[in-house]
């Protein structure tokens, strides 16, 4: 998987007017790297990146957010438990 199939936009989807001048956008920042506003680690060491307007967020921090909000005061569904559990079994 390439670094640029790594990162999704969220952005893009809000602009579609522009599309000329993301793509161009896109096309300039192709290898820059793309770091995550809660961790600081770029795209380049993390599983995927979602970019949004201003804020960036890597797929780990994402699952810790999502586990949190899922464990918070209450013991998780198997369904959510089972996603918990692939995820973190995949990054290891």
């Amino acid at each position: 998987m390439s670094n640029e199939e790594k990162v999704v936009s969220l952005s893009r989807a809000k602009h579609d007017n522009d599309t000329k001048q993301d793509s161009k956008k896109d096309n300039d920042s192709r290898y820059e790297p793309v770091y995550c506003s809660f961790c600081g680690r770029p795209n380049t060491e993390v599983v995927k990146m979602v970019k949004g307007p201003g804020v960036n967020i890597c797929s780990e921090c994402t699952m810790i957010a999502v586990q949190y909000l899922i464990l918070e005061d209450k013991m998780p569904s198997g369904a959510a438990q089972k996603i918990l559990d692939a995820f973190w079994t995949k990054l290891e």
